[in-house]
């Protein structure tokens, strides 16, 4: 093989001779990919279609040792580095141009210890997978909405989902993580190895290594729960939205309850003359008895005139695939986001405002109910911080062609900046986009001194830096 030009970590060019990519090849069990190989369109492609980058090189990693070996390849040659997992991360930080991607995708190993309830995972495991092996047993922790996004960054942005109520972040449930470093080490943090490594992978991004086993705790769920779905008319709206704060004041922890504002999708249980108007959805979720759950949920019944409703039981599994139909690869997304910790009736009127002009029928804006046992922990617990944020706001920008980029994106940023008012003004880090790096404090939040001196122990030459970055001090 030629030598090949790749982009290095500050952007310079670095020429990396034949012999040495030969040599990461030989040394993989795995397969390593340039531009026109059969697998490298695959893998250079992430979730949100805006993303359009091409790396030099691409590691297909099969295992800890294949990690190992592109970790240190790019660490020797100071080559700019992403690392894919799933690929579903809004800014597209998972590939790069024309630098190295290390792929995990293809380790979507998930190993359940029933008797312990413990789950081990490989990083390129989706939701979904997790889900699978977990609920062979009864068994499930707080993760997200949509079986397609990778565990990985999830876990490692904070984490949250319909058992977040109950049970904390996903971040609270981590046990322990397998965490390949800058220099090629391989360490076990945990809250008695490392634990200045422990606190920092859980909400500080993928700034610290390469994590190539996840430890999680696992608790009873399902195998079935009460689930289903409440649409009332945009009309609604406003009182719908004054009556849910109130509601959920008093809510119990296995209750959780979302809702979305958005151009109605063709649900079955909706009459056809519904079907493209504007409504609002509220989603609702217990994890509890299910008689004890209806009547939790029976006030979300009255917050107005129900155009169509389902509420039933079915499949824990089902319901994290439930939303998959609106978030399927391929098409184009913005998103805006704030937390909030309670919804004002500015907040309420900025939402229902911005709904009535949506400049595609994808759009939405999204309110995720978290609070509960999300609040517990101190703010200092985990590198995740938020932890007085009781909802979390999504603009939801989402449209099919590039003429439409323009219209969709000022319309997400123009609610951002009308509701800002009304937020915390902290932000979840894994729905900032890549054009909001004067949002990455506000993110990381007080803990972010902290967060820089694991990062000076830990990568002290910024070689992870594919990500919402935490910069060292050098």
């Amino acid at each position: 093989m030629s030598s090949t030009r790749f982009v290095g970590v500050n952007g310079e060019v670095v020429t990396v001779d034949g012999s040495a990519i030969e040599k990461l090849k030989s040394s993989m069990r795995g397969r390593l990919l340039v531009p026109n190989d059969d697998g490298y369109e695959k893998a250079r492609t992430v979730w949100n279609a805006m993303i359009n980058r091409k790396p030099a090189l691409v590691a297909c990693c099969a295992g800890v040792a294949d990690i190992r070996q592109a970790v240190m390849f790019a660490h020797a040659h100071g080559l700019l580095t992403a690392v894919k997992g799933g690929g579903h991360n809004i800014a597209g930080n998972a590939v790069c141009d024309g630098g190295l991607l290390i792929d995990l995708s293809n380790m979507r190993g998930v190993t359940v210890d029933p008797l312990a309830s413990v789950a081990h995972v490989e990083p390129g495991a989706t939701l979904g997978d997790f889900d699978h092996e977990c609920q062979a047993f009864g068994l499930a922790t707080p993760v997200g909405i949509n079986s397609t996004t990778g565990v990985a960054g999830l876990t490692l942005g904070g984490g949250f989902g319909w058992l977040s109520r109950k049970h904390g972040m996903t971040v609270d449930n981590l046990i322990a993580a397998d965490v390949i470093v800058a220099d090629g080490r391989l360490l076990r943090a945990s809250e008695k190895q490392h634990p200045d490594l422990f606190w920092a992978i859980r909400g500080g991004s993928g700034n610290f290594g390469v994590i190539s086993r996840f430890e999680f705790k696992l608790h009873p769920v399902g195998p079935e729960v009460l689930t289903g779905m409440v649409v009332y008319s945009l009309k609604d709206a406003e009182s719908a939205l004054k009556q849910f704060r109130g509601y959920v004041k008093n809510l119990g922890d296995e209750t959780n309850v979302w809702t979305v504002m958005r151009k109605a999708p063709p649900l079955p249980f909706l009459p056809t003359q519904v079907h493209g108007t504007e409504i609002i959805a509220f989603c609702v979720f217990h994890s509890g008895n299910p008689d004890e759950g209806r009547r939790a949920i029976e006030p979300v019944r009255k917050f107005g005139t129900i155009l169509g409703e389902f509420i039933g039981m079915q499949p824990y599994t089902a319901w994290q695939q439930t939303f998959d139909p609106l978030l399927t690869p391929g098409a184009r997304n913005y998103w805006k986001s704030h937390n909030f910790v309670d919804l004002s009736d500015g907040a309420i009127d900025v939402a229902v405002k911005y709904v009535q002009s949506l400049p595609s029928p994808h759009c939405e804006i999204f309110f995720g109910l978290i609070g509960g046992a999300t609040t517990r922990p101190k703010p200092d617990a985990t590198a995740y911080s938020h932890r007085d944020a009781i909802y979390v706001c999504n603009v939801h920008g989402r449209w099919e062609t590039a003429p439409e980029d323009q219209k969709c994106i000022d319309w997400a940023r123009g609610f951002f900046r009308e509701a800002a008012p009304h937020a915390t003004g902290g932000v979840y880090v894994n729905f900032l986009t890549d054009d909001e790096p004067e949002r990455i404090g506000a993110a990381y939040g007080p803990g972010y001194e902290r967060l820089v001196a694991a990062k000076d122990k830990y990568d002290p030459g910024n070689l992870f830096r594919m990500n919402q970055n935490i910069r060292p001090s050098a």
